[in-house]
């Protein structure tokens, strides 16, 4: 019989997706260090929208803030994986839009990630 660490290793391996544990604290950190700059977590928006509640919500639609047309007509949803994804290059996932800043670090993207799920 296997034991519960070796299923969840056989059940990563089988998924064909690396185990990465995310690490919300890390992620705080890399915020802080690479996208505070232009985007805050209290609601309030500077260059970049606020990404308070951003898990969840539909790309383009933070109050206040005016975003490119490459955006609103993107018709993403920000979850985990479309973030991910995002973070590695915005401007190849969304062409147009004026978000500039790549994460090119996996663990780096799912620990923002991580941490922006938590606002």
């Amino acid at each position: 019989m296997m034991n519960k660490l070796g299923s969840f290793v056989l059940l990563g391996l089988l998924a064909g997706e690396p185990l990465m544990a995310q690490d919300a604290a890390e992620g705080a950190t890399v915020f802080q260090r690479r996208c505070a700059a232009c985007h805050t977590l209290d609601g309030s928006n500077r260059v970049g929208p606020s990404l308070q509640g951003l898990v969840g919500r539909e790309a383009g639609t933070a109050e206040g803030f005016r975003y490119s047309g490459a955006m609103e007509d993107s018709g993403l949803m920000w979850d985990a994986e479309t973030l991910v994804q995002y973070l590695e290059n915005p401007r190849d996932m969304v062409p147009g839009t004026r978000m500039v800043l790549r994460l090119p670090d996996e663990e780096d993207r799912r620990n923002v990630v991580e941490f922006l799920s938590t606002q």
